[in-house]
């Protein structure tokens, strides 16, 4: 039995959703979404609130109740307040612009990165943070992800890009011989 499927998710009043077969479409002032089922549950929309079920007591129906649950959760919540990371740039001389959809990156190598910035995301830098926010929350992950890729944090001097809430364990350096 799915914990998270059983709860109904219970929709704002800023968000138009409608069932067609087995699509939910979500509409908001600015954008429309939506999630493709195939099937694989029930879905009922009543008063404000979607409701999910299994379609039988198979283990992966089970698990697609679930999952699909928290997927249209996640919606939801994009689209009524929005995901945001948070990414910390340490290092001498590391620095990050955003000039107009481009994100230009100084990470220490012989060139700057520049990362094209997808519809829907926002990314704005205050003083060494770069804060990307979206309404998709995998879209926000991934860019996020492929960003701290260009230059993960080292675990001698902590240098690189790294996520806000995220502890880098140090290193001791080489010890002098005696």
């Amino acid at each position: 039995m799915s914990r998270v499927g059983k709860r109904p998710i219970s929709i704002p009043d800023s968000i138009q959703v409608s069932v067609d077969k087995s699509k939910i479409i979500f509409k908001s002032a600015k954008t429309t979404r939506e999630i493709e089922t195939y099937g694989r549950v029930k879905i009922e929309l009543q008063d404000k609130e979607i409701v999910f079920s299994a379609i039988d007591s198979t283990p992966q129906s089970k698990a697609f109740w679930g999952t699909y649950r928290a997927l249209v959760n996640n919606i939801v919540i994009g689209l009524t307040s929005g995901f945001t990371k948070i990414l910390e740039i340490n290092g001498v001389g590391y620095k990050a612009s955003v000039a107009g959809k481009t994100l230009e990156l100084a990470l220490g190598f012989s060139h700057p990165i520049k990362y094209p910035i997808p519809d829907g995301i926002e990314m704005s830098i205050d003083k060494n943070q770069l804060t990307i926010k979206g309404s998709d929350k995998q879209q926000v992950g991934q860019i996020a992800a492929e960003i701290r890729k260009f230059r993960p944090p080292e675990p001698y001097k902590g240098k690189g890009v790294k996520y806000i809430d995220e502890i880098i364990i140090r290193k001791a350096g080489k010890t002098a011989k005696k």
